[in-house]
């Protein structure tokens, strides 16, 4: 199975549920789409474009279900420099006004990580921390199992370990803060861990629409040769549009 076979695969078994949702209106379903684009010239040319996704159900019964996705890719001096996909699934189920169980599915395909693909479906606990109208902190643990080939070697698997904590604060009526961390260590090898780490600001330019400015950190702890650097930031400015 190709890459790219991969990869549609698994775009279609995460979007899949939200296109059904969308046509059988009314449903309490949201989403969110961005899009950036940066490009400067002179004595370097480069050029850096992202696109993500959000979607959300949630029936305001105990089951929730969420998608989100990120493409991001760069050239510099017409060579592409950043190559990379993230898409995430959960149902998420409430035990209480707080506590939670979840199943999710991750997956990442990083060319310049010589990741070829990353897939690791877990299930834990969660707990929301904070929960009111201007704030919103929870975060979760969960177990499960992963599947990771880079570029030349054959897929290895491991079970897997996952953390991760997430945040939403509005500053005023129209300034948002959001923060974000995950990391995920395989068994088999606890050394071989990623983390991910995102901080934002977002600032309402009509009812709908946002600009959206945020630094994206993902470490490797073990990359799979030493000419690949353990670790990638990117900044991202994107519009948001909300459906």
């Amino acid at each position: 199975m190709t890459r790219s076979s991969i990869t549609l695969a698994l775009l279609s078994l995460l979007l899949a549920p939200a296109a059904a949702l969308a046509q059988s209106a009314p449903r309490p379903l949201s989403l969110t789409a961005s899009a950036g684009l940066t490009v400067t010239g002179g004595n370097t040319s480069t050029s850096t474009v992202n696109v993500a996704y959000e979607a959300l159900f949630d029936p305001k019964t105990r089951n929730v279900v969420k998608s989100d996705g990120l493409f991001l890719r760069g050239e510099t001096e017409g060579v592409v420099s950043a190559n990379r996909l993230n898409l995430n699934a959960r149902d998420q189920y409430a035990l209480n006004a707080r506590a939670f169980v979840y199943g999710q599915t991750q997956y990442l395909q990083d060319e310049f990580k010589n990741i070829d693909f990353l897939v690791a479906p877990t299930g834990g606990l969660g707990y929301k921390l904070v929960d009111n109208a201007r704030t919103k902190l929870a975060a979760d643990a969960g177990v499960g199992a992963v599947w990771e080939r880079n570029l030349g070697t054959s897929t290895r698997s491991s079970g897997a370990v996952t953390v991760a904590e997430k945040l939403s604060h509005s500053l005023t009526r129209t300034a948002f803060l959001t923060h974000s961390f995950a990391a995920l260590w395989k068994t088999q090898e606890w050394s071989d861990a990623l983390y991910t780490v995102g901080a934002g600001i977002a600032v309402s330019i009509s009812t709908r629409t946002q600009l959206k400015v945020e630094v994206l950190d993902t470490y490797k702890n073990r990359p799979p040769s030493a000419a690949v650097k353990k670790n990638d930031v990117a900044l991202l400015t994107a519009i948001v549009y909300k459906m």
